[in-house]
Parts: structure tokens; sequence; C-alpha cells
């Protein structure tokens, strides 16, 4: 884990400061961090993907209620995060792993953001360390897992709204 936060940070050394809590948790942490069960903060993962004509599929997450990647938890059979976000990719929206092409071994974004108390699950509010992945496709037809998800979108990558984010996917479009 921390070879790719550091292969990260060296690759956008910019968001050093985005990334201190995770840097700080994985430093407390150890391999912990990939635990759902880590309360200080742990990995998820996500995946990014991109048709030909440039639009990102999104998906309306039924807890959260928004629009996100597909994306997740990392579960102990995920022996990478990047198979971590192809498995999340494949149960959220029922593309199939060999419809869909990675893209790097890197991380196209990686955001930290906060996930409020849940007291049915015994959680408390916590961080996600999102680590999003860039994959390429030209499916289209979605199977939605709709126990988590509740609709889908492909849309063009200039109106998501996330920074850097917006304009990574927006590049590697080009």
């Amino acid at each position: 884990m921390s070879e790719t936060v550091d292969a990260y940070l060296a690759e956008h050394p910019d968001e050093k400061d985005n990334l201190a809590a995770l840097v700080q948790t994985l430093d407390q942490a150890g391999d912990t961090i990939a635990s759902r069960k880590e309360f200080r903060g742990h990995v998820t993962a996500g995946a990014a993907l991109l048709r030909p004509d440039g639009r990102v599929l999104t998906i309306e997450h039924r807890a959260l209620r928004k629009w996100l990647l597909p994306g997740g938890h990392v579960e102990e059979s995920d022996t990478t995060l990047v198979d971590a976000a192809l498995r999340e990719l494949h149960e959220e929206t029922g593309i199939s792993p060999e419809r869909v092409e990675p893209d790097s071994g890197l991380p196209l974004h990686v955001d930290v953001h906060s996930i409020p108390a849940n007291p049915d699950k015994g959680e408390p509010q916590h961080l996600h360390f999102d680590f999003r992945y860039l994959f390429r496709t030209a499916a289209d037809t979605v199977e939605l897992q709709e126990e988590e998800v509740t609709a889908y979108s492909w849309q063009f990558a200039d109106t998501l709204t996330t920074e850097p984010l917006r304009s990574r996917i927006m590049g590697a479009a080009r």
C-alpha cells in the first residue's frame, strides 16, 4: 500500500497536503488500513470507466444517495487495489472484467472523504481513502446490483465536479 501511495505522490506531489490523513493513518495502521473495521480511516477502490465516446460511468449509491464512480471496500480476496476496483465495478454494474481494459497500475486519483456514522452497522464516522483507477471499455450494457445501486448514467467527463479527477479523465478521453 505504501508503495502505491509513494508512487502516486511522486507523480502528483501537489497532493501531499490533501493526502496527509492517508499517510498518517497508513503509518499508524499499517496493513489494517485495508480493513473496513479500521475506523481512523480505510482504503476503498473505485473505477473510472471510460468509453471511446468520452463518457464515464456514474452510479447512484443507495445508502449515500449520491452519484459516484463504481467502487467499494477492499476484500481479502483482492490481490491489488486495481483488482478491488475491477471487482467492485463488476459487482455493481454487471460489466464483465473481460470487457474492461485497465489503463495503468497507478491510481488516476486518490480521494479522501468522510463517511457518516452508521449506527445500524455499528460504524462511527470515518474516512475513506478512495484509490480511483481508470479503465476503458466499449461496453454500454449495465446490470445494476440493486442492493447498493439505484441508477446509472454515462456522463461526459466535463460534467464531473470533483477536481482533479475531472481534468484527468478529460485528459485520458482525448
